[in-house]
Parts: structure tokens; C-alpha cells; sequence
């Protein structure tokens, strides 16, 4: 039996009025919370017993129409009972917006129109508000409006939220004659005369709201609610055909003509879906969260009961059937506002789209009179031209790109409907293929066919491999969107080089794509370089094996095949080395040139690398990465060449020495040779012409004025960093302070190196990666960086205690479970111990790490940061006091175990991390 019920609460208050309104609400909204909390309670058990999202948002709104109409009750009988009651008090409760169709979510707002039948009187006025007051203390949201039927009207045909949130307005109680009034005005005066002006108001209103949540349906924290693909997208269609066609409920959307039996089951299914994980959402959160959060996926997961199956995750599993409705939902909404759109511009009426009937109305016949133009689109001729050669599922794509045009919907919806056509005859047909291998090389816009054909559903049926990374998420924050949707844009991020698009952006692969000798290759690599994700073994490994098999089918040679597969075990090669490696170490180059071999190899992977990149999502790429691949390119393009890298060292340090006196005439003989002499061989080789010289006006500068602790700053916006150079007294813990005092200030380090001079000195670079795109806001921060430095180093305050004090009071990333890992290796470097260190990133780890190696007594002589996501590596090259490589198997196994502990320790203070 429930604690509280309608009629009980009604009693329980009595049959006298009250004196006031505080009293009532005193006595009436402890009652209500408890038969609110009871109703949201019955509500997670009903969604939890019947696995049905609108059983719950169905139960949840008839729950709320009942306290609505007792709080209204309340008001009436015990504050403002009306006994003779005038024509003017009169009042209409309506639900409208999302609660009026019917359907609430655990966290949604509560929308009410209180419809009078003209102007407001002092008794509606005062009910208004007494029932207001009474939900608002109940810390309900709720929207509302007093109109008459008049002012509905007049504001409908000027406000298009106002017009759309009467299109779904719902009677609750009071004078139905109000409502009845309402409802025929609103048809007749405003929706009858306004249809086309509706649905392009709607779509664009869709566009831009997907635009603000996120314009990919496949981003890996999507919005449930507003995203594409979402909730809203539903809502959208059936606004247009609930305007256009007068159609009260859902299901007549078949007799429309605008779904088949089949399309509206899918259309259920979708509707229940979302709502099944949206009203998880509210409930697991306890407020209106409408953001499916890394955090949150896991929880919804289980709540739904998820299980892992087939090598994925419980999390990628559920998220996969997300993406899959997402891309139903996107197929809905496509094939219904497309058609919409056209017709309502031509201000045609209705809407003739009965499956199977096309009709030709512009343009002529392509590809033997088995397509058409129609309406600037490509249509099918008729409904048999799949079924009769299976070819024309590829060659409907083909024919897009080749002649720049859209895909009719009506196309698109039966090439969906032929999937079963797909099979290994067309698979293996040459035709099919060499079409196929055109779209994916296309010189137009072949990343947006193969969105098209994706969507279709022609692309995971054609190439099976592709079929499996459809809609697979990646579990991390570094990647932005599905598997199926990186690869797409990597494919369009090539595309944009290649044209020249980028040119400002990317000056190195825009000079070299036009010398390059295997471009099939490169873009059918790019296509499939992460084609084996989700599966146990290395995906570069496994994916390699898939672009041998695929190849021939495609109609590549066997050295374009050998190329692809290649890059394909490779890509990964580029981007870890130029980010994690120290580039100034021969052995790091001779390392990757060994590897890469051949310079149309190396200019083949530094483009594939930097549209990888750029694909993984906003944000991701960054000058800074640019630079490090340029630098790690011009190296090996040197080593390959069989040129400068023969030179000896000792050459190649006199060279810096003579390059930089040419850039410093003011200075005496005596006084350049004292200050090169306190450079280490290691400083000539490892730092450019321009840092040399701007470091040696800097030494000088400080030696003048005294200053023994001293730093300075500049920002380079093209490579999206800030440096800061520090000169201080050398010490084993000078590395640990600088990036304490880095991390409490706020600066996110991406490399450091670091150099000692021979009197004792370090003059250290740490590159800073940038907050803010105005150079001056940059500086000013850079300056609060150095300033934090400068009074770390002088000892004016304790970093330990700094930097805890920045430490987050709760770990951000607990979704994520990144074992840590320390690896120790000796053959990377000639003359220092690689020691690299991942694990979840989180504020202070740096510092944490670099104290750990202090106290290790290690030497550290550059540091390389990288974040991917949750997950960071840092790659330390150490020596330790002697200056001479780790050998010690029993050192060795001293520093793996310290390091780990810094991971300990943090799982320690905070062991909810563990949860994931």
C-alpha cells in the first residue's frame, strides 16, 4: 500500500479553510514529498521489472498529472474556493512541451499552460500562484504560462517554441470547453496556414541544436536528449508530421505514408530505447542529466544489465546498441525531413511518398537508365534495379561522387531495405570493387559518401571487417567518436591535404603530397588503419593481415598491398615516436629509420599520422605535435639521405659553436669562448640555431644583473605551446620543482629538456601546452608560471604543500581503469637508461614522478610528456649520479617498484578509483 494517496492527503488537511497560504503549504508539502518520492520510487521499480523506458516516463506523467491536480485541489477548496463562480473564473489546466505528450522523465521540467478564457481575474490569479508556490517548494521545474485563448493564439503565430509547445498541449483538468476552444483555433488559425513556414523552422532548429550538443551522432559522450540522434530528433519528426498531416498520435505516421509497419516499429523501438536509458540516467544521478559521461556509462550499463560478450566490454557492448539506435534514429529522421523539406519549398501539401513508387521529375538517366536525377539528387529509376544487379548498391555511391550530388532519400531507404543483396558474389564481383576503390581514392568528397554509405548500411555489409567496428565506441577520453566515424574522418582530414585546405596548418605534408608515388595506397590505409580495433590481439598487427586480404580484392598491386599493410602494422610508429622520444638522440632516429627505410615510406607515414590525429576529435591536434613530427622527419629524411647524420660528433658541435658566434657580433672572443665552454657537448647537439641564441642573450643578461634564479618566457601560437626557460643552480630535485610549481599554477607540460652546464648550473626548457588563443592572455598566464617557478626554486614556498593544495578533492577519471606500467631500456639510447611510465593521468602526477626519480638518485636528461585522454605516458631519459646507464637488474627492479607506488599510493587516498 502506498505511504501517501490523493484522497488521504486531501482529508488528512480537512474541510475547512485554511488561514493562509503558508499554512497550507506547511501542512500539504511534507504530504506531497513523501507522495512524490513514492511515485518517482514505484516509477525506477517499474522501469527496473519491465525493462521499459516509456512504462516509466508514461507512469512517471500520469503520477504528475495526479499531484498537479491535488495540489490545485488544495489551493481551491482551502484558499480560494469559488462558490459562485463568474464566466471569467474559469481556468484550464494544460500540459504542454515534453510533459504533454505524456511522458516524463524522473528530472524533467514540469511545462503548464493555465488557459483562462480572457483576461486574468484577481480568483485565477491567486489560484495560479497558490498552486506555484506549493511545486516550486516541492523543488519541482517547472515552466508556465497564463494565457487566454487569445493570447495563445496571437503568440503561437510569432513565437515558433511557443507554437510547437501548444502542438503537443494535453487537458488535465478544470474547463474542458477552454481547451476544446483552444485546440480548434490553433488548428484552423495557425497550423492550417503555416505548415511550410513549421517544418523549416524545425529543421533548422534541428541543425542547430545538433550543431551545439554535437554534430557527429557517433561522439563517444553523446547527449541523449538533445544530441543527433537523440530523443529530440524523434520529437522532430513527429512535430512535422503531427503539423503537417493532423495526426494525433504516432502510429498514424504509416497511414501518412510516411513510415512502413517496419519504420514505425523501429521508430518504438528507438523511442523506448532512449527513453529506457534516459530515465536511468535521472535515477542513478538524481537530477535532469542528459549526457551519457564516460562516468555514467558504466552505471547505465549495469542497470540495464549489459552483459560482456564477443570480446567487448559491458560498456562497449551498451554502447554499441546506442550508436546503433543513434544511426536508426538518424536513418528516420533523414529519409522523413528530406522529403519534407523538398516538398514543403515547392509548398506541396502533402506528402506522396508510398514505398515503391518514384517518379522522375528532373533531369535524365544515369548509368543505362537504371538511375535518375530527381529534385538535383540521384534516385533509382525503379524498385527492381538493386535486386537485378547488385553492382548498383556500389554504383548508387559512385554515381554520388562523381557527380557531386545528393542521395535521394528514396534511394537511400531501399538500398537499406537490399542489404541481404550484399554477399560474397558482389563482394568478390570486380566491378564492384573497382568502384568501390574509386569512392575511397575520389578527388571530390569521398569522406561524405562513405558517411552515406555507412549509414545505409552498404558499407559494413560490403567490406564485413568494416561491419564490425560499426558504432564501437572507445572506452577513453582521447577518442572523440566511434571507431566506424574516425576512420571516415580520417579519410575526409586526407581529402582536405591533399587539396591544399590545410596548407597553413600542415606546410610539410602539404609540399610533400604531390611527390608522393602510392596515393591508392595512402588513402586505402587510411581507411583501414584501425579496422581491427576491438579485437584480443595488437589491432596494427591483426589490421595489417586485413589490408592483405582486402587488397587484391580491391584491385591493388601487390607492391600497393604490401604498402598498405605496412602502414597499417606501422601507424601508430610515427606519432609515439616524435611524442615520446627523444629526437636529438641518434639511436632514436636510427631506431625509426631503420623501421621506416625508404623516404616514400616516410612521407606516406607522416601523413597518415597527422590525418589520424586530426580525426581523433577537437582539440587533439596541436602545433606542438606538428612540430615534433617535422623535426622527427627532417632527422630521418637526413639518415636516409646517408648525409649529415655521417658527421662526426665532435664536428657537428664545433659547427653549432661557429653557427652561433655568427649570430652574436656584438660579443668579444674571450667572452663567447668562456660562455661556450660551459655548454656540454650534449647542449650543441640536442638544441636549434634560434633557442641557442636566444638562451645565450638570457645567460648573459642574468650573469649581468646578478640573478642565480631567473626564468623567461615567450609563446609560439603556430605550434600551439608556450616555452619557459629556467636558469637555476643544479640539483637533483630542481626537475620535481619546476613541474610542482608547473601543476599548481596550472600549466600543462608537454616536454622538457633539460641541460646542465659545466659550472653547475641547469638552464632547463619546459614547453607548456597553451590555454588561450589571444597571445596576451597566454603571456599573462606564462608569467604567473614563472613567477611560481622562480619562488619554488628560491625556497619562498613549500611546493609539496602547493601542489596538494591543487589536488582535486575527488579523482576525475574513475570510469577509467589504465594499469600502470614502468619500462626500463637500455637499447634506446646510446648514452642514457629510457625509463617510460603510463598510467591514469591525474594533477601532480608529473611532479610525483619526477620526485620519485629524485630521490631515486637518477640524473634526468630530457623528459617527454604525452596524454591520450585518461591515460598518460611519460618517458624519462635518466643516468644516474655517475652519469652512466641503469644496468643493476637489482636498481632496475628498485625503480620499477618505486615508481609503481606513485600509482599506489593515489589508489590508496582515493580508492573509489578502483571502481572501474
Amino acid at each position: 500500500m502506498p505511504l501517501q494517496t490523493s484522497d488521504g492527503i486531501l482529508k488528512a488537511l480537512g474541510d475547512e479553510p485554511l488561514r493562509d497560504a503558508g499554512e497550507l503549504r506547511a501542512k500539504l508539502v511534507p504530504k506531497l514529498k513523501l507522495y512524490l518520492e513514492e511515485g518517482r520510487a514505484r516509477g525506477e521499480q517499474q522501469l527496473l521489472d519491465t525493462e521499459d523506458g516509456l512504462v516509466c516516463a508514461k507512469y512517471l506523467s500520469t503520477h504528475m498529472d495526479d499531484l498537479v491536480q491535488l495540489v490545485h485541489d488544495a489551493v481551491v477548496r482551502h484558499l480560494y474556493p469559488a462558490e459562485n463562480p463568474s464566466s471569467g473564473e474559469r481556468i484550464a489546466v494544460v500540459a504542454t512541451g515534453g510533459y504533454g505528450r505524456g511522458t516524463l522523465a524522473p528530472g524533467s521540467d514540469v511545462d503548464l499552460l493555465f488557459l483562462l478564457p480572457y483576461k486574468q481575474t484577481a480568483w485565477s490569479e491567486s489560484v495560479v500562484e497558490g498552486m506555484l508556490y506549493v511545486l516550486w517548494d516541492l523543488k519541482l521545474k517547472v515552466g508556465h504560462a497564463t494565457r487566454s485563448v487569445e493570447d495563445c493564439i496571437r503568440e503561437a503565430r510569432a513565437d515558433m517554441t511557443i507554437r510547437t509547445a501548444l502542438l503537443e498541449s494535453r487537458f488535465l483538468f478544470g474547463d474542458r470547453a477552454l481547451f476544446d476552444d483552444l485546440v480548434q483555433r490553433f488548428d484552423k488559425e495557425v497550423v492550417a496556414t503555416s505548415a511550410a513556414e513549421f517544418v523549416d523552422a524545425k529543421l533548422k532548429e534541428r541543425d542547430a541544436r545538433v550543431a551545439k550538443a554535437g554534430a557527429s551522432r557517433y561522439l563517444v559522450e553523446p547527449n541523449v536528449k538533445d544530441g543527433k540522434g537523440g530523443l529530440r530528433d524523434l520529437n522532430t519528426l513527429f512535430w512535422i508530421g503531427k503539423y503537417v498531416y493532423q495526426v494525433k498520435k504516432p502510429k498514424e505516421l504509416v497511414k501518412a505514408g510516411l513510415f512502413t509497419p517496419e519504420e514505425f516499429k523501429l521508430f518504438q523501438r528507438c523511442e523506448e530505447f532512449l527513453w529506457r536509458v534516459r530515465c536511468h540516467m535521472h535515477f542513478a544521478t538524481g537530477r535532469a542529466e542528459e549526457r551519457l559521461t564516460f562516468d555514467l556509462q558504466r552505471v547505465i550499463a549495469e542497470r540495464i544489465g549489459v552483459a560482456p560478450r564477443g570480446g567487448l566490454s559491458t560498456v562497449e557492448r551498451f554502447m554499441k546498441t546506442y550508436f546503433l539506435i543513434a544511426k536508426d534514429v538518424g536513418d528516420l529522421t533523414a529519409i522523413v525531413c528530406a522529403e519534407l523539406e523538398a516538398r514543403q519549398t515547392k509548398k506541396r501539401p502533402m506528402l506522396d511518398r508510398v514505398f515503391g513508387r518514384f517518379r522522375r521529375r528532373r533531369g535524365g538517366a544515369l548509368a543505362g537508365n537504371d538511375f535518375i536525377i530527381d529534385n538535383n539528387r540521384i534516385n533509382v529509376k525503379n524498385e527492381d534495379v538493386f535486386g537485378r544487379d547488385p553492382v548498383n548498391l556500389i554504383r548508387l555511391f559512385w554515381l554520388a561522387d562523381k557527380h557531386n550530388l545528393a542521395i535521394h532519400p528514396d534511394a537511400t531507404r531501399l538500398a537499406t531495405r537490399s542489404l541481404k543483396l550484399i554477399g560474397q558474389n558482389l563482394r568478390r564481383d570486380p566491378e564492384a570493387n573497382k568502384l568501390f576503390l574509386d569512392i575511397i581514392t575520389s578527388r571530390n568528397a569521398p569522406e561524405v559518401v562513405l558517411r552515406h554509405m555507412n549509414e545505409a548500411g552498404v558499407l559494413g555489409r560490403f567490406i564485413p571487417d568494416f561491419g564490425r567496428i560499426v558504432a564501437m565506441m572507445q572506452f577513453n577520453m582521447y577518442h572523440h567518436y566511434t571507431v566506424d566515424e574516425h576512420l571516415i574522418r580520417t579519410i575526409g582530414v586526407l581529402t582536405e591535404i591533399e587539396t591544399g585546405q590545410l596548407g597553413n596548418e600542415h606546410p610539410l605534408a602539404n609540399q610533400i603530397f604531390t611527390t608522393i608515388q602510392n596515393r591508392r595506397a595512402l588513402y586505402v590505409a587510411v581507411f583501414l588503419h584501425d579496422i581491427a580495433k576491438g579485437r584480443p590481439e595488437d589491432h596494427s598487427i591483426a589490421g595489417a593481415a586485413i589490408a592483405r586480404k582486402l587488397g587484391p580484392r580491391f584491385g591493388l598491386t601487390d607492391a600497393e598491398t604490401d604498402t598498405v599493410a605496412w602502414l597499417v602494422e606501422h601507424h601508430l610508429l610515427m606519432s609515439n615516436t616524435a611524442q615520446s622520444r627523444d629526437l636529438s638522440d641518434p639511436s632514436t632516429i636510427k631506431s625509426f629509420a631503420d623501421v621506416v627505410q625508404t623516404m616514400e615510406r616516410l612521407k606516406l607515414l607522416l601523413v597518415l599520422t597527422i590525418a589520424d590525429i586530426k580525426a581523433v576529435g577537437p582539440g587533439t591536434w596541436t602545433g606542438w605535435k606538428g612540430q615534433l613530427l617535422r623535426t622527427l622527419y627532417y632527422e630521418t629524411e637526413v639518415l636516409l639521405g646517408g648525409g649529415a647524420a655521417d658527421v662526426a660528433r665532435s664536428d657537428r658541435v664545433r659547427l653549432a659553436q661557429e653557427q652561433l658566434r655568427k649570430a652574436l657580433p656584438e660579443w668579444s672572443d674571450e667572452e663567447f669562448e668562456q660562455y661556450a665552454a660551459r655548454h656540454t657537448p650534449a647542449y650543441w647537439l640536442k638544441t636549434d640555431d634560434e633557442r641557442r641564441v636566444k638562451q645565450a642573450h638570457f645567460v648573459r643578461a642574468a650573469d649581468k644583473d646578478g640573478r642565480t634564479v631567473t626564468t623567461c618566457y615567450e609563446t609560439d601560437h603556430f605550434r600551439g605551446v608556450t616555452e619557459l626557460t629556467v636558469l637555476s643552480p643544479d640539483h637533483p630535485r630542481l626537475l620535481a620543482i619546476v613541474t610542482g610549481a608547473c601543476a599548481a599554477a596550472g600549466g600543462n607540460i608537454v616536454d622538457a629538456q633539460i641541460f646542465t652546464t659545466t659550472d653547475g648550473m641547469a638552464l632547463d626548457t619546459i614547453v607548456l601546452s597553451r590555454a588561450f588563443d589571444r597571445d596576451e592572455d597566454e603571456l599573462r598566464r606564462a608569467e604567473r608560471v614563472a613567477k611560481a617557478i622562480e619562488r619554488a626554486l628560491k625556497g619562498e614556498v613549500k611546493i609539496a604543500d602547493l601542489v596538494e593544495s591543487k589536488r582535486p578533492s575527488k579523482p576525475s577519471s574513475r570510469a577509467f581503469n589504465v594499469p600502470p606500467e614502468v619500462i626500463l631500456d637500455n637499447s634506446l639510447s646510446s648514452r642514457q637508461t629510457v625509463i617510460e611510465i603510463s598510467g591514469l593521468d591525474r594533477p601532480g602526477l608529473l611532479y610525483d614522478l619526477t620526485t620519485a626519480l629524485g630521490k631515486l638518485n637518477l640524473n634526468i636528461a630530457s623528459a617527454h610528456i604525452v596524454t591520450f585522454g585518461e591515460k598518460a605516458v611519460d618517458v624519462f631519459y635518466v643516468t644516474d649520479l655517475t652519469g652512466t646507464k641503469v644496468t643493476h637488474a637489482g636498481r632496475q627492479a628498485t625503480i620499477r617498484r618505486t615508481l609503481l607506488d606513485v600509482f599506489k599510493n593515489e589508489e590508496a587516498e582515493h580508492p573509489q578509483k578502483r571502481s572501474a
